[in-house]
């Protein structure tokens, strides 16, 4: 048998992946005033041991004011830095599996309650809420309290904060970082021609509306050490008619191509409630398979990948360079080591669960 393409080895850049599974991102709204809590350390901790090629930790607000919820993770303070360098040296204690954090500002969609409570926004003076901000004074929903239009000194702020963040990112050993700018959330909302109604350089055309993610991306890549790689996600299309979609997604990569960006993450919406998702199993891959074709910069595909055979057709026929699992991986957090027992390939596993492997995979631990 062949060897499956999804248990090749794959580089961003300098960093050497084992294998071409990465676990995407996946917000737990379970820190305190930012600070990680034991249960990232649970959490990472089983995922580390997952047999994935890459793992990233979930959204990580660069202000306070960035957090989805109350419950969010944040990057903004020494506090937060140090609550997460115990998750992380936790981790490195029993995994060597590559890092990356994903570096995050919610805008609009900020100030909400947790998603078990209901997710409605949280007003301004409310326990747990505060005023939002965004590219303009439109809220994500109708009757919903407006967020307040960023101003220059505003995004000169907030470029600082993304560097800052990317500069923990770097003292806390992180492999890569990972600018979010999808799911409707403050850097989409720039680029969205249906959340950006500003007048001034920072809206308007496409080039206007790239202005203000592609400063926040020069910034961290000026921040982060230039051996690591930063990657982006984005949106590939807003699914609304009018809205941000694949040609100005595809405009968007070749620019942080130029810019030395080291991947991108195709997913799509979030941006409005008015979105007409066409969903199935590798919806989203289409996406991700144009920016390929425009770009020469390696690209994850992401969404409804469940199937191993799914995952390596995905890879083998060159959709994409990568696959990024999340909920699946939360149902199944060895998927890595059924779908290389399912291929012939193997896998690494921590020393303690060794005697694990099934007497049919006798090679799946190498």
């Amino acid at each position: 048998m062949s060897k499956a393409h999804l248990f090749t080895s794959f580089s961003l850049g300098n960093l050497v992946l084992p294998n071409r599974i990465v676990v995407a991102p996946m917000c737990q709204y379970s820190a305190e005033d930012g600070c990680m809590t034991d249960w990232h350390t649970l959490h990472l901790g089983h995922l580390a041991l997952s047999g994935a090629g890459l793992l990233t930790i979930e959204a990580s607000a660069v202000e306070a004011e960035g957090r989805i919820t109350y419950g969010d993770v944040g990057i903004w303070s020494d506090e937060c830095e140090a609550a997460m360098g115990q998750v992380v040296e936790s981790i490195r204690r029993w995994s060597d599996i590559p890092l990356a954090l994903q570096l995050a500002h919610a805008g609009r969609k900020a100030s909400e309650e947790v998603p078990w409570k209901g997710r409605e926004q949280i007003l301004p003076g409310q326990e747990g809420g505060w005023q939002t901000v965004s590219s303009s004074p439109t809220p994500f929903q109708d009757g919903e309290n407006p967020p307040v239009e960023l101003d220059r000194e505003d995004l000169a702020r907030l470029r600082r904060s993304f560097a800052e963040a990317a500069q923990r990112a770097a003292r806390l050993g992180m492999e890569c970082v990972q600018v979010h700018s999808a799911h409707g959330y403050l850097l989409h909302q720039f680029l969205s021609p249906l959340s950006n109604q500003r007048s001034d350089e920072y809206g308007g055309s496409l080039e206007n509306r790239l202005r203000f993610p592609l400063e926040v991306f020069e910034a961290v890549r000026e921040a982060f050490p230039a051996d690591r790689p930063v990657t982006v996600r984005v949106s590939g299309t807003d699914w609304v008619d009018g809205g941000w979609d694949i040609e100005q997604t595809v405009a968007y990569a070749q620019a942080l191509e130029a810019r030395g960006c080291a991947a991108i993450d195709v997913s799509s919406g979030g941006l409005s409630p008015r979105q007409q998702v066409n969903g199935g199993p590798s919806y989203q891959v289409p996406l991700a398979r144009r920016v390929k074709e425009a770009t020469s910069m390696p690209v994850m595909a992401v969404g409804l990948i469940t199937e191993f055979e799914q995952a390596e057709a995905i890879v083998g026929t060159g959709d994409a360079d990568l696959i990024a699992l999340a909920r699946g991986l939360l149902y199944n957090p060895r998927w890595p080591w059924h779908a290389a027992a399912h291929f012939g390939a193997t896998v690494k596993a921590p020393n303690q669960y060794l005697r694990s492997q099934p007497r049919q995979h006798s090679g799946l631990f190498g």
